[in-house]
């Protein structure tokens, strides 16, 4: 089941456990000290309250280079993004905001009124692309990134009906 597909040549999919090796492999090069275990990533995949979504070039569907998880419960209120990684060659053309956005409307699509996420502050890159969608920092957890002990800014979108909502209104 395809979940989208961006102008740069790059198709979107959920994901299954048969993508965890792939998306290991980003996960260890891109997030070297703080990676998830194979058994956490193994249990995301698995979960039913969880989406994960992988992105491949639209000519090798089998090569894995970007993948995003969501944790959203039906009717839940809340949703939480799990993580976000594309490998270096497939940055710069728009997957991360691609996925991101796939991720949003699931979230809004299983009743979510809010998404959660947490942001190395270290990464402004990738605090850039989540105030360019709308988030806003609503805390900060010091010291929750280990073994670096590196702060996370804690960050929220509100949903409203068909987009989201920031303070000028419905984006």
């Amino acid at each position: 089941m395809s979940a989208g597909t961006t102008p740069a040549a790059f198709d979107v999919r959920f994901a299954d456990i048969d993508d965890l090796e792939a998306i290991m492999r980003i996960e260890t090069a891109e997030f070297v000290n703080d990676a998830w275990s194979r058994q956490s990533m193994a249990h995301e995949l698995a979960n039913p309250s969880s989406v994960y979504l992988v992105a491949t070039p639209a000519d090798e569907p089998d090569r894995i280079v970007a993948y995003a998880g969501l944790l959203a419960p039906p009717r839940s209120p809340d949703a939480d993004i799990q993580t976000i990684a594309v490998a270096p060659p497939a940055r710069r053309q728009g997957l991360a905001r691609l996925l991101m956005t796939t991720l949003i409307e699931t979230a809004r699509d299983r009743g979510a009124r809010e998404v959660f996420l947490e942001v190395r502050v270290d990464n402004p890159a990738a605090q850039d692309l989540y105030v360019s969608l709308d988030f806003e920092e609503i805390a900060v957890r010091p010291k929750y990134y280990m073994p670096d002990g590196v702060d996370a800014s804690v960050m929220r979108l509100t949903l409203g009906p068909t987009g989201p909502t920031t303070s000028k209104g419905t984006a």
